[in-house]
């Protein structure tokens, strides 16, 4: 039994440290593999998810909120516990070599020798006899040490990433509403000379759908961090750069459409690539834009003096650049629990910057207007 635990320990830990380098450490690849991190935010998140279900408006959006910080915290404890059920596995497969102030030493007691030593209480009540047992212990000592190590270091890097990526969403807000649409995007460009500014756009946001997917792929629980206001969110800006692209690249004469190309491509490859790392097989996106809120989609652009490309295959062609990426960010979302944006907004309202929380709205003159007159931003 005690070369069996021996084996356990020894299995236990191996997979534990493997399962903390690949997740902190390793720039990871997408990969299907069974993990510790894997199964335990699949064991989390479903359970949490199906909670939020009680809940409405911005409180089931700050209960969801809560899910990825805590979640790290949860990992790291899961794994600093696994380090000290395996090296008390092994001191127990030693033998149980220990000396115990008023008592024979137990496997309870290799628990309590392994956790004392990893936080490296050094209490001194229980100490090692032998030398694997001290040399188990000075192990599991440095051990500790290399965790809090990487612990500190981890954070850091984690919310680095997290800013970087809601920089680039805050920028967005006064650029495509809130939430985010492809209408409202194009729209607002109605006045770019040379569509200067919507290139320049495409391509800050080329690079940002690289950003997110480098560091979503090495560090997944990034996924589950949302953003601060609750209509926004990391998926639903990379939806609508796709949705702008697809749009630009089949229906507007003259516009940036070699930029919306390489724009299309790099964040369908983030939402292709994501959908792989989370085990979220594509789903059919029914609804998001019919008829009438393509109907809509023309009038609003058309409203703008942007006017879409009269070809017999627009729809068409539309369409089959809609299938590259809907589905997968149908299914991502279902999955993080998030809304997808809409093409066109259905209701006109101020976005975030525009409001406070005394319930003012902020209104800008329009572009060649007077100060009195407003400016549907």
């Amino acid at each position: 039994m005690r070369l069996l635990g021996g084996f356990a320990g020894a299995a236990l830990l191996a997979v534990v440290l493997w399962d903390a380098f690949e997740t902190i450490i390793l720039p990871r690849r997408v990969s299907g593999r069974i993990r510790i991190t894997k199964l335990f935010y699949r064991a989390t998140w479903v359970p949490w998810r199906a909670t939020a279900r009680f809940l409405s408006g911005r409180r089931r959006d700050a209960f969801l909120s809560f899910f990825g910080p805590l979640s790290l915290i949860l990992l790291l404890a899961l794994w600093a516990v696994g380090i000290v059920v395996s090296f008390a596995l092994l001191q127990w497969a030693a033998g149980s070599a220990l000396t115990v102030a008023g008592g024979a030493p137990s496997l309870g007691t290799d628990l309590y020798m392994s956790g004392t030593t990893f936080v490296t209480l050094g209490l001194g009540d229980v100490a090692p006899r032998t030398a694997v047992a001290k040399a188990l212990t000075a192990v599991e000592a440095g051990m500790g040490f290399a965790f809090l190590a990487v612990v500190i270091g981890y954070f850091p890097v984690i919310y680095q990433a997290f800013s970087r990526r809601e920089v680039a969403i805050s920028l967005l807000d006064a650029r495509a509403g809130s939430p985010p649409s492809a209408s409202e995007l194009l729209w607002r460009h109605r006045g770019d000379p040379g569509t200067a500014a919507l290139t320049e756009l495409l391509r800050d946001w080329e690079r940002w759908a690289a950003d997110v997917l480098e560091s979503h792929l090495s560090y997944p629980p990034l996924a589950y961090f949302r953003s601060q206001h609750y209509n926004e969110s990391w998926l639903a800006a990379l939806t609508t750069i796709l949705d702008t692209s697809a749009v630009v690249m089949v229906g507007l004469d003259g516009w940036c459409a070699r930029q919306a190309e390489l724009t299309f491509a790099m964040a369908r490859h983030a939402v292709v690539d994501l959908a792989q790392v989370f085990s979220t097989p594509p789903e059919p996106a029914v609804g998001r834009l019919a008829a009438a809120q393509l109907a809509r989609l023309r009038e609003r652009l058309a409203g703008g003096g942007l006017k879409l490309r009269a070809r017999p295959d627009f729809e068409e062609r539309l369409t089959e650049l809609r299938r590259m990426y809907e589905p997968y960010v149908e299914a991502l979302a279902r999955h993080l629990a998030v809304p997808l944006p809409p093409w066109v907004r259905e209701v006109e309202r101020p976005d975030n910057w525009q409001t406070s929380a005394w319930d003012r709205v902020v209104k800008l003159p329009a572009r060649g207007t007077t100060a009195g007159e407003e400016d549907h931003f």
